[in-house]
């Protein structure tokens, strides 16, 4: 089955060109050597639009947690350009690398990572204290009501459901203003509804807010809440689907004959 819908992600942009939040342009990327050589990505070329929520799928190593990894500056290509806005990462050392990944990308992962002894509030505003800045006030109570944690942020991750936890890693990552948010299977430990209302929170940051965000996962039902679904098999990309439901995506997933694909 083939999308007929024209795509940023196989529109081939120019590197730094166009109004991409993030953009990639032919990047490879290969672990080990020799016969134990595996190419993980293998000349992709992709461009995340400004204001929208894509999401990347693909069966385990599909190549998707590597392509989000390498265009978030958290891992370096063997070949190709990578952009955040019209800064080259792969021109950056490591500390105008670190910067950048500070001053401009959030990030969102599987496992919350929170700080356990902190409270909501101050895991929320912590990696701005880290960085020396004060929060803008009526950005941070707009992104705390968005999340809807308003009367737990005194609480603990201990004292708060996976579902509760996630939201906080969420306000986390919007609470600087960042340009993009990255997010790697942000529901794979929560429960279908707990996993719900973090999509629903995402969504709205991105129709509400403006926020661009990039999320990694295998959950047909999850993708479904993205504008623009990315397919990756064997380190390229086949396919895109703009205006996703979680029935076009799991019948697009199968006419890719992946194992194991089935909607939440």
């Amino acid at each position: 089955m083939t999308n007929s819908a024209p795509s940023t992600a196989d529109a081939h942009p120019a590197p730094g060109a166009g109004d991409f939040a993030a953009s990639a342009h032919r990047i490879a990327k290969s672990y080990g050597r020799g016969d134990a050589q595996v190419v993980a990505l293998d000349q992709v070329t992709v461009g995340i639009p400004r204001g929208r929520f894509t999401a990347i799928m693909g069966p385990s190593g599909s190549g998707k947690s590597t392509l989000m990894h390498c265009m978030a500056g958290l891992d370096s290509v063997d070949s190709g350009e990578v952009f955040i806005g019209g800064t080259d990462l792969t021109k950056l050392k490591d500390k105008q690398l670190t910067r950048l990944r500070r001053d401009k990308i959030g990030f969102v992962f599987q496992a919350f990572n929170l700080v356990p002894t902190l409270t909501a509030l101050e895991n929320i505003t912590l990696p701005m204290g880290i960085a020396g800045r004060k929060p803008d006030q009526e950005w941070l109570d707009r992104v705390i009501d968005t999340v809807g944690l308003r009367p737990r942020l005194k609480h603990r991750p201990s004292e708060l459901s996976g579902g509760q936890q996630q939201r906080v890693a969420c306000a986390r990552a919007l609470a600087s203003r960042p340009e993009i948010i990255f997010a790697d299977e942000p529901t794979g430990n929560l429960d279908s509804r707990s996993g719900a209302e973090v999509l629903e929170f995402l969504r709205s940051s991105v129709r509400e807010m403006g926020q661009t965000i990039v999320m990694v996962t295998h959950d047909p039902s999850a993708a479904a809440y993205a504008d623009e679904v990315v397919f990756l098999t064997d380190g390229r990309i086949v396919d895109t689907m703009r205006e996703p439901t979680a029935e076009r995506v799991l019948e697009r997933m199968k006419g890719f004959d992946l194992p194991g694909v089935t909607a939440r």
